[in-house]
This record gives structure tokens, sequence and C-alpha cells, in this order.
């Protein structure tokens, strides 16, 4: 059954990342979060503020896993697994970037954008981060959090 946990408006970057850093102190070892929203919508914004915030580090250098696919970091949960799957063809690709690896240990944090690229490969449980325009407000977002 799906619960929505969060919706909220963002008026700005400052407020997407705030919402990231609050949404990181709720996350639990084990958690496999799904980006969703289209082409500059903001889901690297987001996932670079909760990894500084996961990790307690708000200067930290978190790079955009587009070309690596992936991308590690320590943290008080355990490993954190960024994932980029934009450029994967396949779903079965995964698995060479260390999927299995990141939801075998029940320890750290998956996050993942571009998750429509895993097929049916998505985990039954997980958090589905939503981000997309407001309609009304071109410049707003709409972020919506629900958990399966």
């Amino acid at each position: 059954m799906k619960k929505i946990l969060y919706k909220l408006q963002s008026q700005s970057e400052e407020e997407t990342i705030s919402f990231a850093q609050d949404l990181a102190k709720e996350l639990e070892a084990g958690d496999i979060l799904l980006l969703h929203g289209d082409l500059g919508m903001g889901k690297t914004v987001f996932a670079r503020a909760l990894i500084r915030a996961l990790c307690k580090d708000k200067d930290m250098e978190v790079p955009s896993p587009t070309f690596t696919l992936v991308q590690t970091y320590d943290s008080d949960l355990g490993m954190i697994w960024h994932f980029d799957l934009y450029r994967l063809y396949d779903p079965e690709e995964v698995y060479e970037i260390g999927w299995e690896e990141a939801l075998s240990a029940g320890e750290g944090i998956a996050l993942v954008e571009w998750p429509e690229r895993l097929g049916g490969l998505v985990p039954e449980q997980v958090v589905n981060v939503s981000i997309s325009v407001d309609s009304k407000r071109p410049n707003s977002r709409i972020i919506e959090v629900i958990k399966s």
C-alpha cells in the first residue's frame, strides 16, 4: 500500500535543499529512494543535499554520477549508493555497477535517479520522490514523497 508522506511546493533551489536535508533525518539504513522527474527538475540538487546531510558535511563534493553511473559515500547509516541510470539501455546493466551489492547489505541508502530504467527490477519497498513543475508557477517545483 502506498502512503503519501509529504507533498510540498518548493519556490527555490534553497527550499529544495532544505527539504532534502529534513528528509535525510528521517531515513533509515536499508532505505531505497527513487528520484523521479524530467531533466532540469532538480533531482541532482535534491540528491546532493540529501547525501551531504547524511554524511554530515555540507561542503562535501558530490559529483553527479551521470557518466560514472554510481558514486558511493560513507555515512553513519552505512554506504550511500547514488545511482544515475540515465545512460542505461538495458535494466540488466545495473548489475554491472553494484546494484545487488547496494541492496543486499540491508544497510546504507540507495538513491536512484532515473529509476524507470530499472524496468522490472524496482524493489517492492521504496521511497518515491517525485519532482515536477507546478503548472501554475513554472519556476516552482512540486515535491511528493510516497512510501510503498
